[in-house]
């Protein structure tokens, strides 16, 4: 009897990493591997920052070329999956093709979440989640002056920071009171709203998009939650995502705001697993199942599922969050995380824009974010993962330095 079959549903980041690691790990098993986008799998991040701005090609972000595909002996099925066949182990395809799995990965993502309002069809309304989508809207910021963001998160902000540099006036509208607010602590929000204030960019907080304004089928601008009007040749959205967990509902998998699984990354089905984007997963690092959008969390996880299904022993899924996002002259890079923080302490020069801030819960340090000291963030994410005590105290004594500080509390080998 021959290795078995596994089939990776979902050919971005995470689909990607685990055929890659499934190799990685010596499985000489048949891998199949299926995306429903045209062309090679590619990574999305650049695609708001880098790829608009011009300094990265689409070639680039490819994560391997053909050739990889064909000597790792991954196969590529470009194709949309309808249904999922517990019974049978088996996937059908939108063109009535049925592919057999022994083990299936389930690694499906998000798409955008699109504001339900009047006008967001028109023509020059735009999300941001795909390679077409960011070539649409590379074609238009080359004639436009104004735009209109929705929503003041990761993915919004890095776009209002690519056309502020492209000249062309952004709108921000952000229903909550301070930019990143899921993600971020005060300090670190208070300081991203300054660089954009200083960018150009004119943030509205406390109101959302009521509707779409538009002329001969083409937006013009948007009407807020407060009856303001703002005119607009483009408006482009970024309010979340929605995992794509209907697949998994047909099946009759647990779902969750994700696809539930255990701390190995296995849903009730014993010859499935889910990761990336989609699941909702138990974690050291959260007081509840948590849902996590990130390339570090699609990673980790693929490795971890294409460790176990390689042969390797079975073990809980613990690594640590973190995140980044480039805006403008600010890389910020985010260690653990910060929700429900007490106490934040600051490191660095906020004025030249190289700080960090220290997030602590009931005493205990529980999130790094640094913007533009990446020596920080790497000293942190080992300082986290290793659970090593540090008090609020400490990092306010003269001369304390993280880095230093992580050197001298590892542990020798």
């Amino acid at each position: 009897m021959g290795l078995p079959t596994i089939v990776i549903a979902g050919a971005g980041q995470a689909g990607y990493q685990t055929a890659a690691s499934l190799r990685q790990e010596g499985y000489d098993g048949r891998i199949v591997l299926i995306g429903d986008e045209p062309g090679l799998p590619y990574q999305r991040p650049p695609l708001s920052k880098a790829y608009l701005l011009g300094k990265v090609q689409a070639g680039a972000l490819r994560f391997r070329q053909a050739e990889w595909y064909e000597q790792n002996r991954v196969e590529r099925v470009e194709a949309r999956i309808t249904a999922i066949n517990r019974t049978a182990h088996s996937v059908t395809l939108a063109d009535s093709r049925t592919l057999p799995y022994d083990h299936l990965v389930l690694a499906l993502g998000a798409r955008n979440r699109v504001p339900a309002v009047p006008g967001i069809t028109l023509d020059g309304v735009f999300g941001i989640r795909t390679l077409a989508d960011a070539d649409a809207l590379s074609l238009r910021l080359a004639e436009i002056k104004r735009v209109v963001v929705i929503g003041a998160g990761f993915i919004g902000l890095e776009f209002a920071a690519v056309a502020a540099a492209r000249g062309i006036q952004v709108d921000v509208l952000e229903i909550g009171t301070r930019p990143m607010a899921r993600a971020l602590s005060e300090p670190m929000s208070a300081a991203f709203d300054a660089a954009h204030r200083g960018w150009g960019v004119r943030l509205h907080y406390g109101q959302a998009l009521h509707s779409v304004l538009g002329e001969g089928g083409r937006a013009t601008g948007v009407r807020t939650t407060r009856g303001e009007l703002i005119a607009a040749d483009l408006v482009v959205y970024g309010i979340g995502v929605v995992p794509n967990v209907e697949l998994a509902i047909q099946a009759g998998l647990a779902v969750d705001n994700g696809v539930r699984v255990d701390a190995l990354l296995q849903t009730e089905d014993p010859a499935i697993s889910a990761i990336g984007d989609l699941v909702n997963f138990p974690s050291p690092w959260a007081a509840q199942p948590i849902r996590l959008e990130s390339v570090q969390n699609a990673v980790d996880q693929a490795r971890a599922v294409a460790a176990r299904l390689a042969g390797q022993p079975a073990t809980p899924y613990t690594a640590l969050p973190w995140f980044w996002t480039d805006q403008g002259d600010m890389k910020l890079q985010i260690a653990g995380l910060s929700e429900g923080y007490d106490t934040t302490v600051l490191l660095g020069d906020t004025a030249a824009r190289q700080f960090s801030v220290l997030c602590f819960r009931a005493g205990k340090l529980i999130a790094v974010e640094s913007c533009n000291r990446p020596a920080d963030h790497m000293a942190a994410r080992k300082l986290l993962a290793r659970h090593t005590d540090l008090a609020a105290a400490q990092v306010t004594e003269p001369g304390f330095d993280l880095k230093a500080f992580e050197a001298a509390t590892r542990p020798q080998a």
